[in-house]
């Protein structure tokens, strides 16, 4: 896909800040620092659209970026950092829940992993999350650039394992640095967009 517009509309708090404009939008979610800004500028051919962090926890809010006037990427709170409050998580908990279980025009969930390590059991408890809304999920593995090609399709086939990946969803393996999946991403964005 060209992006030829790519704009951070609103970052949001709760439902009555969510734009109401009915575009479609799909949800990123992944652990603080896996990579989820990177995915995203990499995605639109942008340095810094989204702002990368060396500090986890740095997304403390839903920001909704406007792509080509046609749908929406909403980046979620990083989940699994241990600096933040037990109170300031619960508020994430609460707002990403909100968000899951309501939000008519979100079609599906970008479920961000790092391809080098099996997933946590943050992960797995947020595949599970995101199955019990009956969201249909992509897995995008990043990182792949730093997995040597010959085990590459063994860390996939982790991955898949460790989520007990449902019919229909996929782990898609991704290089923010070589741009390695970027094409395929596309593609299933644009199916999700279509259903």
């Amino acid at each position: 896909m060209k992006v030829t517009k790519a704009e951070i509309v609103i970052s949001a708090v709760c439902e009555k800040q969510y734009p109401n404009d009915q575009l479609p939008e799909i949800a990123l979610a992944g652990r603080s620092n896996v990579g989820k800004s990177s995915f995203i500028n990499t995605l639109i051919n942008r340095k810094n659209l989204a702002r990368t962090s060396s500090k986890p926890g740095k997304t403390q809010t839903l920001n909704f970026y406007l792509i080509n006037n046609a749908f929406y990427f909403v980046d979620v709170p990083g989940y699994g950092y241990a600096k933040v409050s037990k109170k300031e998580r619960q508020k994430w908990g609460k707002m990403m829940e909100e968000y899951f279980e309501k939000r008519h025009s979100l079609k599906a969930v970008l479920l961000i992993t790092d391809i080098r390590h099996e997933p946590t059991v943050d992960d797995l408890q947020m595949y599970d999350f995101l199955k019990y809304y009956e969201l249909p999920v992509l897995i995008i593995a990043t990182k792949l650039d730093k997995v040597s090609k010959n085990k590459r399709s063994q860390h996939v086939k982790r991955t898949e394992k460790a989520f007990q990946v449902e019919a229909g969803d996929l782990v898609l393996p991704f290089s923010a640095e070589t741009g390695e999946g970027k094409e395929e991403a596309w593609s299933m964005i644009r199916q999700y967009m279509e259903v």
